[in-house]
């Protein structure tokens, strides 16, 4: 299976706040929460992962 990229991440998450804000069911709001949940972490990790890149690089652009 191939990895999801951030953007489609990033679309799920938004179909899912859409999806809880139109009033689902108990459970199946609580299961997109969760889902919501879990994707809003492995974003929050991408975003991390990008920024430590970036101050490598600006760090490297300083020490030249």
């Amino acid at each position: 299976m191939a990895e999801k990229t951030f953007e489609s991440q990033m679309a799920r998450l938004e179909e899912i706040v859409r999806l809880l804000e139109r009033g689902e069911s108990a459970a199946e709001s609580m299961k997109l929460f969760e889902e919501g949940t879990k994707l809003s972490a492995a974003l929050g990790k991408l975003l991390d992962k990008a920024e430590q890149k970036v101050t490598v690089v600006q760090e490297n652009l300083r020490a030249r």
